[in-house]
């Protein structure tokens, strides 16, 4: 079988960036922007080993990141050269199927998708050579040494290179000898080695806007950005049976995805525990969390998982709305998912468990009429990419749950009667949650969809 590598290239010292160390190890997200790139290519199924080749100077940071992770794939961490060519080279002399498939990237395009690779890997079947392009938007033009135009070049044939490029070992490999003997090779492209000495037609995958090369300082923003509304699906092949015996909190239980989240761990077997302010907790109150958290322990010794599905939903402009319900508001839907965050840490760390916070979609833009509640789901994001962080080194993994219009009692208050089957069932985003409780993803937006 052909085994395909992923070579991460992150030997860059960052010269364009003018930080103290180089982009590829800047946080973003709860994470090196290295770490997320590592993580596309780790839990990609087409991907058998991972090889990063990194700056000597920076080894000892690498090999940290490496040990925090546990990755199963990384197989090789090499010393890179002074060229990003030279570093390629490292890589693939270090490898010697020449049938094999190599995928090559930059350790700084964290956004990369699945789809991507896969396509690459896929293209691998038919062609030798491979690269990832997306079409120009802007009109192209050449100019020359005294910036005069000299050409301006059809846009439909213009497309803008990105990473992974993929090859057959055999033929990059060969590409790479050539040049260790051609007096005029400047080239800092793979796919432009290929060409130059006319070894291969290179294929096109589509590239993705996203799929951005962090390079400059201003671009940190905009990943920033990428990182907060970026979502995943929901890891379908966990099985909820892994559920039997575990200890789970629920709060918000009384109506909604809450009581279908609490009806549904205890179906697979969990020890399941609701609470709401009908039985009188309020998530609004510490001392309300502190004591239920506080009561669940005592009886069963354990608490794996804690859910906060509370939360209240308000229409009005800001300057008409009562200043009082404005604060209950922030108070149940934000406040009341810290004191939640808070008062589980401890019991969670002790198990080395998950906890789960919801936002809606209205998080990624302010909506009229419910600014309040679509500036705490925003919040909520924030909340949780910050405390995936500060509890990883406890072991204790947090997300955020972002489910589309769904049918529950608190939409049905607020919009009236729609028309059915356009809504989300409660019992499908109970079933992701509690699959994504059950995961290892930290510090994620996890969209929950009708169709999906």
């Amino acid at each position: 079988m052909t085994k395909v590598y992923g070579i991460i290239l992150a030997s860059g010292v960052g010269e364009r960036f003018g930080q103290h160390i180089p982009k590829q190890f800047i946080k973003i997200a709860g994470k090196t922007i290295i770490e997320h790139t590592v993580e596309k290519f780790e839990k990609n199924d087409n991907i058998d080993e991972i090889i990063i080749v990194i700056n000597p100077t920076f080894r000892s940071l690498m090999e940290e990141i490496l040990l925090k992770n546990n990755y199963t794939k990384v197989s090789k961490l090499l010393n890179g050269g002074a060229t990003r060519r030279e570093s390629s080279a490292v890589a693939i002399n270090a490898l010697t199927d020449d049938h094999a498939k190599v995928l090559i990237h930059d350790a700084v395009r964290p956004f990369v998708s699945d789809r991507i690779i896969n396509e690459c890997v896929q293209a691998l079947d038919k062609y030798q050579a491979v690269d990832v392009a997306i079409p120009a938007a802007d009109t192209i033009i050449q100019v020359d040494d005294e910036s005069h135009i000299t050409n301006i070049p059809k846009r439909k044939y213009m497309m803008r290179g990105q990473t992974p490029q993929a090859f057959r070992l055999g033929i990059i490999k060969k590409a790479h000898e050539l040049v260790e003997t051609d007096s005029d090779a400047s080239f800092t492209d793979d796919c432009g080695l290929i060409l130059k000495y006319q070894l291969s037609e290179v294929y096109v995958v589509q590239g993705e806007e996203r799929n951005i090369k962090i390079t400059y300082p201003e671009e940190i923003f905009l990943a920033d950005k990428l990182f907060q509304i970026n979502s995943l699906a929901v890891p379908e092949s966990i099985s909820l049976d892994k559920l039997k015996n575990k200890v789970v909190v629920i709060f918000g239980a009384s109506e909604g995805i809450g009581q279908k989240t609490f009806q549904m761990a205890k179906q697979y077997g969990a020890k399941s525990y609701g609470f709401s302010r009908r039985n009188g907790v309020d998530v609004a109150v510490l001392a309300d969390v502190n004591k239920a958290l506080a009561q669940v322990y005592a009886q069963e010794g354990k608490i794996d998982y804690v859910v906060n599905t509370a939360g209240s939903l308000n229409m009005g402009k800001l300057a008409t709305r009562d200043m009082q319900e404005i604060i209950a508001e922030v108070n149940i839907n934000y406040i009341g998912s810290v004191h939640v965050a808070k008062a589980a840490f401890t019991y969670l760390k002790e198990s080395q468990g998950s906890m789960l916070l919801f936002t809606s979609s209205s998080y990624t833009r302010g909506r009229a009429l419910y600014s309040i509640y679509s500036s705490i789901k925003a919040a909520i994001v924030n909340l949780v990419q910050a405390l995936a962080e500060e509890m990883v080194d406890d072991g204790v993994r947090i997300n955020v749950i972002n489910p589309e219009r769904t049918a529950t009692p608190m939409r049905w208050k607020n919009f009236g009667k729609e028309p059915e089957g356009t809504l989300l069932d409660p019992e499908k985003v109970a079933i992701a949650s509690l699959k994504v409780l059950l995961s290892d993803l930290r510090g994620q937006v996890i969209d929950v969809r009708k169709d999906s």
